[in-house]
């Protein structure tokens, strides 16, 4: 088993600006993603306006890039291989969400 971090990233203001019809669809995708993989763990982080970025030294209150895409959450997974995390991944709202997008990345083992 090796271990991968699911990336969501995203455009708050159009999260934020989800009818309940699409709101309940993000919630069953995320249903089915959490019944179908291995979860270690996973939050939805919160808004940007919240972040503070350092680098070189310096503070930078929001986050560190001008995008309207960021990162809106996570999950640690457990799994065989990267492809059965894309497949359990292609469950998530996000991936098909014009907005969004959900990356897949192994966790260095030590």
């Amino acid at each position: 088993m090796s271990t991968y971090v699911v990336l969501i990233y995203g455009n708050e203001q159009l999260w934020d600006a989800m009818t309940p019809e699409q709101e309940q669809q993000l919630a069953a995708a995320h249903e089915a993603f959490n019944a179908a993989a291995t979860v270690l763990a996973g939050h939805e982080l919160e808004r940007t306006t919240s972040a503070v970025t350092l680098r070189s030294m310096n503070r930078t209150d929001g986050p560190f890039a001008e995008t309207k895409e960021v990162l809106g959450g996570f999950y640690l997974v457990e799994a065989d291989d990267r492809e059965q995390v894309v497949g359990w991944a292609g469950l998530l709202y996000e991936t098909t969400a014009g907005h969004s997008r959900v990356e897949v990345r192994p966790v260095v083992a030590r």
